[in-house]
């Protein structure tokens, strides 16, 4: 098994169910949180299949309340936001903010302004990093230039 699939799963970050609380059959993922039972047909959710279907039912429910509702923790709900998988509808209070700039955003890390600053940097990063590598017309790496680079030795 791939090193990367064995670290994710002794993470198990969002308790992810493996076996039916009902007849401890394995659990299959179905997508978007739900995974199913496939000995007796159960149905079992993640915790971002908890806070997707609460919300799903009480549209505008704060993060205290999902919490209180679902069981799954503040922490893993606010790095559900952060990864973009929800979004604060009314942020009066600053419940999330640019880790930049400090400004009220809604989900993800940044804002706009500074996540825009941020990927222009990356990419200059990117060509900076190309360009160094380059080098220039008629020139090798071995600083040889001219005539003397294509002399054959007999």
């Amino acid at each position: 098994m791939d090193r990367r699939v064995e670290k994710l799963l002794a993470s198990n970050e969002l308790r992810r169910p493996t076996l039916c609380q009902k007849c401890e059959g394995v659990l299959v993922y179905r997508g978007i949180g739900e995974y199913i039972c496939e000995e007796c047909g159960a149905v079992e959710y993640d915790d971002y299949g908890k806070v997707r279907n609460y919300l799903e039912r009480h549209r505008g429910a704060n993060v205290a309340e999902i919490s209180d509702m679902t069981g799954v923790s503040h922490k893993a709900i606010r790095d559900m936001i952060k990864e973009k998988r929800f979004e604060i509808i009314d942020n009066k209070g600053g419940y999330l903010r640019c880790e930049v700039c400090g400004e009220k955003i809604n989900s993800g890390r940044m804002c706009s302004k500074c996540e825009e600053k941020y990927h222009r940097q990356v990419e200059e990063q990117a060509r900076a990093e190309r360009n160094k590598g380059m080098s220039g017309f008629g020139e090798s790496s071995s600083s040889e230039r001219g005539s003397k680079r294509y002399t054959r030795e007999r």
